[in-house]
């Protein structure tokens, strides 16, 4: 497994949410236009004590699941418990050990830096790992297989 991209798309406190939440799409549909991945794998809200958090994360997932949906590409979830568990062999680790295993099993030079981009790798670690890599093996397969098909028809 290797990690072809990676980053975190910023927005800034003071505009208001529905830019915020415009420039995440935008910025998501750029980057599935380009890597046309076959699956997206999103982490599942944790639902702590900051409510205004939960929702605005929700929200900002929302807009990811639309972006993909826009482009015909399907969705998974996670919870914090399974990508840490997946990533580290502990739903219970913490941040910086899932950063350094994320860029142990992605052979960077380092860990990624900052720690939500670690978190995105840690969720495609999981996705790829689990049955999604089986769902997303088969979704290769198939799509070489109209490749296939166009090039000789």
């Amino acid at each position: 497994m290797v990690a072809l991209d990676g980053g975190v798309v910023e927005t800034t406190p003071d505009l208001p949410m529905e830019r915020r939440l415009a420039r995440i799409h935008e910025a998501l549909r750029e980057l599935i236009a380009w890597h046309e991945p076959k699956a997206m794998a999103i982490e599942e809200i944790y639902f702590g004590k900051n409510v205004r958090s939960a929702m605005a994360v929700g929200q900002a997932s929302g807009v990811a699941m639309l972006a993909a949906a826009e482009h015909g590409v399907g969705c998974f979830s996670y919870t914090p418990q399974a990508i840490k568990m997946a990533v580290c062999g502990s739903g219970a680790a913490g941040k910086r050990q899932v950063q350094r295993m994320v860029g142990t099993l992605l052979g960077l030079p380092e860990p990624p830096s900052p720690d939500h981009a670690a978190d995105a790798l840690a969720v495609a670690i999981c996705h790829g790992g689990g049955s999604g890599r089986r769902e997303a093996v088969a979704a290769a397969e198939e799509a070489t297989s109209n490749l296939g098909e166009r090039v000789a028809g």
